[in-house]
């Protein structure tokens, strides 16, 4: 929600009316100098929209407040050219809402688009979010990161680098509302207090590292021709593309990594297919590029990986892993259920490359149980039993 500065106002000022924290304000408005606001100047209220409301026999500026509990001046703030004195029924006012339920929709097969629509939903809603794009995919769709949080751990989350484990990507922006929304109404997710988290750590996460393949599992070829029958010829002359896991071009995007990726490519098809072709070499995806490029400048302190499949978590890679990574799966299983597996004969993916080349905590996360895609009506099970992952990856 979007308001303009009175003369004497102030961020601290706004903070108190709205009761939104103070730092989230500031994050909220970077290009603001705090301790020299303008008369005029715009200032983004962070987890508030303006709703429009019909005044009613009766209504008065100081009812609605009181209705909406907020203090009579953030009413008066927002219609400042209306005379409060001299309402009059079926006149038009506006009202700050404070938003209280989910903007993400859990309920919903989750292509590219209802991606896109989110976080630019979350963003309007939450302007201390940053959403920037790291990199295009081989069909030129951007792939987004969003940060938000100003603490020196820096922790990264990612969903969708396999296709047909798209419902990753949208257990991982459910959280990221949840998150949003105790930040900004003050009450904690499963006893945590957010604010600390926020304060502690800077949480990046990339939803979809792979739209192109989401897409073409959800919603079928693409509308170009070309690329319609080379997917076509790729999935052995399937339409049905529910067990495709690469990327557009079929390559498996969690086996491009160069972390004994000649192992992979030795034991895997040597042709591009649905599953399991690492490339020709790694790190030569665009997707893969992208991801590659944002790891080295962010300087992850540790990064989370979302897949499907098994309720299990990898933790190691080469023994190459620091000591507490033990420490910090047991808690991770603690909060979840979920079974810690150290040691698997498997090569070249994100997290093991991240062991591999910064030796700090790196873990894949495989979400619930069944086959792939996972359905929807198995969220609420798959969301309730991560919950608990998502928030020791910033507490710990």
């Amino acid at each position: 929600m979007e308001i303009v500065v009175r003369q004497g106002d102030s961020l601290w000022r706004y903070s108190q009316m709205f009761q939104v924290n103070l730092q989230l304000l500031n994050d909220s408005n970077p290009t603001i100098d705090p301790n020299n606001l303008s008369v005029g100047q715009q200032v983004q209220i962070p987890g508030f929209v303006a709703n429009e409301h019909q005044i009613r026999p009766g209504d008065s500026f100081w009812s609605i407040a009181q209705n909406m509990n907020l203090p009579l001046e953030a009413v008066e703030l927002v219609n400042p050219e209306l005379d409060a004195s001299n309402l009059t029924p079926g006149q038009t006012i506006t009202v700050p809402t404070r938003i209280t339920g989910r903007l993400v929709e859990s309920g919903q097969k989750y292509d590219y688009s209802k991606l896109l629509k989110d976080m630019n939903r979350l963003k309007e809603a939450y302007p201390f979010l940053q959403v920037s794009t790291i990199g295009k995919t081989v069909l030129g769709k951007e792939i987004s990161e969003i940060k938000l949080g100003t603490g020196e751990k820096r922790v990264h989350y990612n969903g969708s680098f396999h296709a047909n484990e798209w419902i990753t990507s949208l257990v991982i922006m459910t959280f990221l509302n949840d998150y949003l929304l105790s930040l900004t109404n003050h009450y904690p997710i499963r006893g945590l207090q957010s604010f600390p988290l926020y304060q502690q750590s800077t949480l990046s996460i990339v939803p979809m590292v792979n739209p192109d393949g989401v897409d073409l599992v959800l919603n079928g070829p693409p509308e170009n021709e070309n690329w319609q029958s080379k997917v076509v010829d790729l999935n052995k002359g399937s339409t049905d593309f529910t067990e495709w896991k690469a990327n557009i071009r079929g390559v498996d995007l969690n086996d491009q990594f160069p972390a004994r990726w000649e192992l992979e490519k030795a034991r895997n098809p040597n042709e591009p297919g649905p599953r399991d072709y690492v490339g020709e070499k790694p790190l030569l995806e665009p997707e893969a590029i992208a991801m590659a490029k944002l790891t080295k400048e962010r300087d992850f302190a540790r990064v989370l990986a979302f897949h499907t499949q098994g309720e299990v978590i990898y933790w190691g890679f080469e023994n190459l892993e620091p000591a507490e990574s033990e420490e910090i799966v047991k808690e991770f299983c603690r909060v979840s259920g979920y079974e810690p597996v150290k040691t698997l004969e498997s090569y070249a993916g994100f997290k093991d490359w991240f062991i591999q080349d910064w030796q700090r905590t790196g873990f894949t996360i495989e979400l619930g149980r069944g086959i792939n895609p996972l359905p929807l009506s198995m969220f609420d099970d798959i969301y309730k039993k991560s919950l608990g992952i998502f928030l020791a990856g910033l507490y710990i």
